[in-house]
């Protein structure tokens, strides 16, 4: 089903609607969680944020998908690219609706070269000098987008531009600038935790631990 809900021009007043929208999808779906996680890096979070939830409740779904479309047209442009890449696994779900209503080719990176067949890490077709908008759910330090930026590049295809919807505000964004693609994204985690603070699901002690990590992560990358 093709969406178009959000295919107008993103106004201020329009993008803090679908910030509280998000907000809210993100605690009704169980996406947000708030204690002490470890995550994948060995670091400590006060939070944890598991988007791959969001599918399971069809109308989330189509809000945070609408929200990707209207990036993609107000912020990104649909000729400044070929074809769509996806960070696996969070991202396949989001990046499918999306190439599917933009009517562009979808590229799967894998974080493991296939030990089989082909034995390639781009499941999909990729022509030399094709233009890949990368797309992931949330970016922290950029090793995932990293690595997949790399790899399309090294099967031809051309990379500087990419799409999140959360940015972790762990120095990805600026590493991913390092290699030369611009990380588009719709909010950042600090207010999306002053957000939910507001709206009373967010103590004030949880969120002062999470602007400390920010500041933390900040003084030291």
């Amino acid at each position: 089903m093709l969406i178009e809900v959000y295919w107008i021009k993103l106004s201020l007043e329009k993008i803090e609607k679908l910030e509280t929208e998000l907000s809210n999808i993100l605690i009704r779906t169980g996406a947000i969680k708030f204690g002490f996680f470890k995550l994948t890096s060995g670091k400590l979070s006060p939070y944890y944020i598991d988007l791959r939830t969001i599918p399971s409740s069809p109308s989330a779904f189509k809000t945070v998908v609408s929200i990707y479309l209207a990036l993609i047209k107000n912020k990104i442009g649909l000729d400044s690219f070929d074809r769509i890449g996806c960070v696996p696994i969070a991202s396949i779900a989001f990046a499918s609706v999306i190439a599917f209503n933009l009517d562009k080719p979808l590229l799967c990176v894998r974080k493991e070269l296939k030990k089989h067949g082909r034995q390639k890490k781009v499941e999909g077709i990729l022509e030399p000098g094709d233009k890949v908008l990368l797309i992931d759910d949330l970016i922290t330090t950029g090793k995932s987008m990293i690595e997949a930026v790399n790899s399309i590049r090294g099967e031809g295809g051309i990379v500087d531009k990419g799409l999140v919807l959360i940015d972790r505000q762990e120095g990805g964004i600026k590493k991913m600038k390092e290699i030369d693609v611009t990380v588009h994204t719709f909010t950042k985690i600090s207010d999306l935790a002053k957000r939910l603070f507001h709206i009373g699901i967010l103590d004030e002690d949880k969120l002062e631990d999470i602007i400390k990590q920010i500041k933390e992560q900040e003084e030291n990358p």
